[in-house]
């Protein structure tokens, strides 16, 4: 069983999880599916702590007829797939409003119920989210160093466990849920995948939202995977499935409440007008991102352009996997001028600084590779902090004004 897949792995959010749990009355674990959530949260229950999960019918049918009286009869609970039934959630705000206690409910769920304003407001200081996404390379590895915290600090991770070459595709192709890391041959994993992204457009889509050219969804997503790692045009997205824009933007919102996908923010001081405002499109995951892509270890030996997406998309997994555990606060956005000199990675933390990370699939580093951090240290001024150029290779190498070449391998380092 999966329960048993992910438990193998240590989970860097876990110390999180439990400082939430010692201070605040309902904790959120939310994230995809078959990521880790329910095994994760059984193993940090609190004794005393009921299990219930809305993937029992019956379960689900009594929330939704009585939410009030289900949660009148728990003291403590874990209350699996809560994006099931969000009515329980007003009745847990009640529950809380009338016994404070820390660590009352721990409550997991595949969708982002926050984007919803009802939500938002109604357990508005009485919970804590956090995000489980699936497994990164330092679970995989046992490695406890933040990268990005790191990065703020001035230093970069020393490599523990390189990966280069043809050992990085197979990891990139992999990806990082646990099921698929579990099935030892490339084929099963992709079986594996397909059955996982039609079973959330089919089944989990519905809880979330009201979507009505469903048939039209998996094809919508399959283009939206060929134009990951770029700008979102709505009308020509549409157009390609006979969607209006507004539908188009509907339909990719519901995919990234779904942990498929993210719209990442442009950064830029409001004095610069020439940077690229409109949100660019990435995946999570990169072995899912390959099988809507249907590339192969075979198809990157043959054709090595088509990878760099896919390492991008792998890169900005892993940094947002670290973001979910670190110390600081800190944003991921990117950056792209009129002159299209842009920098895939923008992270910044809570006080405006920067640090700029370009990835690059190649074991090779020249000068052409740095403009657009070049372009963007000019533009932060005195907020840009560092400039990192992540390549498949061994070495970590300054490259003056702040900028350095290191091993894509540093992300999982010590």
């Amino acid at each position: 069983m999966l329960m048993n897949k992910s438990s193998l792995y240590p989970r860097l959010i876990e110390m999180r999880i439990a400082e939430a749990l010692a201070d605040t009355p309902v904790v959120l674990v939310a994230g995809p599916r078959q990521a880790g959530k329910t095994t994760l949260v059984r193993q940090m229950a609190i004794e005393g702590m009921r299990y219930l999960t809305l993937d029992d019918e019956l379960t689900l049918l009594s929330a939704k007829i009585d939410p009030v009286g289900m949660i009148r009869s728990l003291d403590r609970a874990v209350i699996d797939e809560i994006q099931r039934a969000p009515q329980l959630l007003l009745a847990i705000k009640k529950s809380v409003d009338e016994d404070r206690r820390p660590g009352r409910f721990l409550l997991t769920g595949s969708a982002n119920l926050m984007v919803l304003p009802a939500v938002a407001d109604s357990l508005a200081g009485r919970m804590e989210t956090l995000t489980l996404l699936p497994l990164s390379q330092s679970e995989l590895q046992g490695s406890t160093a933040n990268w990005i915290d790191a990065a703020f600090a001035g230093k970069l991770l020393e490599v523990n466990m390189p990966l280069t070459g043809e050992k990085l595709v197979e990891a990139v192709l992999r990806g990082g849920y646990p099921e698929a890391i579990s099935r030892t041959g490339a084929r099963r994993r992709t079986v594996w995948a397909r059955q996982y992204i039609n079973a959330i457009i089919q089944r989990d889509v519905r809880d979330v939202a009201s979507i009505d050219k469903l048939d039209q969804l998996p094809r919508f997503l399959r283009i939206l995977a060929e134009i990951s790692g770029q700008l979102c045009n709505y009308t020509k997205l549409g157009g390609q499935v006979g969607l209006d824009n507004k539908t188009a933007s509907r339909y990719t919102g519901v995919l990234e409440q779904m942990y498929l996908l993210k719209r990442i923010e442009a950064w830029g001081r409001n004095r610069l007008k020439r940077v690229v405002k409109t949100p660019k499109l990435q995946f999570i995951d990169a072995g899912l991102l390959a099988t809507l892509l249907d590339l192969g270890a075979t198809e990157v030996q043959q054709d090595r352009s088509r990878f760099g997406k896919i390492l991008e998309t792998f890169v900005y997994g892993e940094l947002l996997k670290h973001n979910s555990a670190a110390e600081g606060d800190y944003n991921l956005l990117y950056y792209r001028d009129l002159d299209m000199l842009e920098v895939d990675v923008v992270i910044e933390n809570a006080s405006g600084h920067l640090i700029g990370v370009e990835v690059k699939a190649s074991a090779t580093v020249n000068a052409g590779d740095l403009r657009g951090l070049k372009k963007l240290a000019s533009a932060a001024g005195d907020l840009f902090k560092m400039g990192v150029l992540l390549y498949d290779g061994t070495e970590t190498i300054p490259l003056g004004d702040g900028l350095w070449a290191a091993p894509l391998s540093t992300l999982w380092g010590k």
